[in-house]
This record gives structure tokens, sequence and C-alpha cells, in this order.
């Protein structure tokens, strides 16, 4: 009997041993992308009309880096806010810890040189070597063209600097441990030549991080076999949670129906010059996508991801949009 116990006793201490070693592990080795490069970045009038370009309009990094009105649909930016920082993103909103937004107007990233922002951007580590929670999509960006990020630093570069302190996240168990193994070090790619088409839109795709908020989750894990199917939600400010939607081309409950013009259309009309956006009252359905600045994307752009996102597998999957409290 004693026998067994002590075999039973050097079992437990072995697996103690085991969780505690990997433990440390991912605590202190761990995110291993390695160290930022040293480069300069030419902040050349192309490179910066560029990462305007994409900043504000595909990858969207003003949209969460500044204060946006959700008195407003789609909650605009307030102008004046652009990159402060200060969104949050906690678990009200179904996060695993708190997560605010960081502040990447030049008051806040001047003692950051620009291999740390690559690093930051496209491999998820900080100036300090910590993992970034990928609310910032870093995996996807990670995935882009070298010169795109190096444009959208030239651009970040050139904002108006803003003297905002930004409290600093706080994942919760046992993400604060998930966190360290989720970055990775960058794998670029050479972005597609738009005569290209099902490429470019899925460059464009991976840059506008889609699968991102149109891919149910759950324990912040995409649900395999629902890529784009929608359903996603939101808790939002004014009350309920609204949902993403389905955008595989299901011809019921996706956008099967969609033509290209229709699929461009939706985004347009925002530039009419007849449209008001309306103010939203409490308790009534409000959006998370950020309309106001996906609808500068060039045509072409859209016309790219319709015809990319129309190679999906169709799903059928009826989202409610709309619960209110």
């Amino acid at each position: 009997m004693k026998k067994i116990l002590k075999v039973v006793l050097s079992f437990v201490a072995l697996i103690l041993i085991s969780i505690f070693g990997l433990s440390a592990y991912i605590k202190i080795a761990l995110p291993n992308v390695g160290k930022p490069e040293e480069i300069t970045i030419d902040r050349t009038p192309e490179r910066i009309a560029r990462g305007k370009y994409l900043a504000n309009c595909v990858t969207v990094c003003i949209d969460c880096h500044s204060t946006r009105d959700w008195n407003q649909f789609s909650g605009p930016i307030i102008e004046g806010t652009e990159g402060k920082g200060g969104e949050i993103f906690d678990q009200k909103y179904g996060f695993p810890g708190s997560f605010h937004a960081r502040n990447i107007t030049p008051a806040a990233l001047s003692n950051w040189t620009d291999g740390e922002l690559l690093r930051a951007i496209g491999s998820g580590v900080d100036k300090k070597g910590k993992a970034l929670f990928p609310v910032m999509p870093h995996p996807n960006y990670g995935k882009l063209d070298r010169e795109d990020l190096y444009s959208i630093i030239a651009y970040i570069r050139t904002l108006k600097p803003i003297e905002h302190i930004v409290p600093p996240s706080v994942p919760d168990f046992p993400m604060n441990f998930i966190l360290n193994t989720i970055p990775q070090k960058a794998t670029y790619s050479i972005r597609p030549d738009t005569n290209n088409v099902l490429a470019y839109g899925q460059y464009i795709f991976t840059a506008a991080a889609c699968n991102e908020c149109h891919t149910k989750k759950e324990k912040g894990a995409p649900i395999v076999g629902m890529e784009l199917a929608g359903g996603f939600e939101f808790a939002i400010r004014s009350g309920g949670v609204v949902r993403s939607a389905n955008i595989t081309p299901d011809i019921e409950t996706g956008i099967g129906k969609l033509s290209m013009a229709d699929f461009v259309q939706k985004f347009k009309h925002f530039n009419d010059s007849s449209y008001q956006n309306p103010t939203i009252k409490k308790n009534t359905i409000n959006s998370v996508m950020p309309w106001m600045m996906y609808r500068n994307m060039k045509e072409s752009d859209m016309k790219a991801l319709y015809a990319y996102i129309r190679t999906f597998k169709p799903i059928k999957n009826e989202v409610v949009k709309f619960t209110p409290n």
C-alpha cells in the first residue's frame, strides 16, 4: 500500500513540476519573435499617402485607436481624436480581459523605433517585448507586404501628437498565459497585382481582417466550419446586442443574391451627398462596423474583395441582427 501511495505521490509531483515548468516557460521565454529590426523608414509622400489610405479605409487602424461617437450610426470618429487611443475591449463585449487601444500618435510613439513598430504591427509584440492581444489582428498584418506596413508606419508618424495616457491592458486568467503563445514571426508577402483579382481580393480580405468579426467564436477561438457565417456578438452602448452578418455566398442567409454592384453600393451609399447619419436612440440597433471608413475604400478594391469572398463555402446560418435589452 505504501509503495502504491509513493508511486501516486511521485506521479502527482511530476505533473505539478511539469505544469510549473510549462507555465514558467510561457511567462518567461515567450513571446519569442526575435528582436526588432534596425530600420529607418523614409517618409516619402507616396508612402504616407498609401499608409493614410490603408489606415483609414482598409486596415482601419484609426478606427480603434481614436474616439468614436456611439450616439451616431456606426460610431464615426470624433474629429481631433485620430490616433489618441483609449477604445476599450473588455468583458462587457466578450473579451477575455480588459484591453485598451493604445495611443499611436507621435506623442506616445516618439521613443519607438521603426523596427519596434514593425514588430508590434506584424508580430504582436510591443516595445518592451510584451505580447499584444490580437484585437489588433497582428496575425493578419504579419502576412501583408512589408512595404504596406512601412507605409502605415510612415503615416502614423505624421498624425497630430495628442497627449493621452491609456491604461494598461489586463488579460484574465488563463488568457494571461495563453496570450504569450499567440505572437508569431511575421511571414510577409508581396502585394499581388490588381489584375490577379482573386489573389488581390484575398490580400484586401486579410488586410481588412473580415474574418475577425464575421466568424463566430467560442472562448476567443473561431468555430471551425463557420467561417464568415456571422453571428459574432457585440454588446452596444445604446443597449442590446448586435451580431455580425453572414457574408458567405449562401443564397438564403448570406450574400449569395448580392451582385458585385450591390455589394459595392452597400458601402458607397454612405458617401452619397444626400446621406444623413442618424442619431441612435437608447436600445435601438447600431453597427460596430466602421462603414464611415470603409466607404472610402477604392471601388476596385471592393470588387476584388467581393470576388474573393464569393469563393468561400456557402453556409446556411440565419443571423438575428439585433436583440434589445
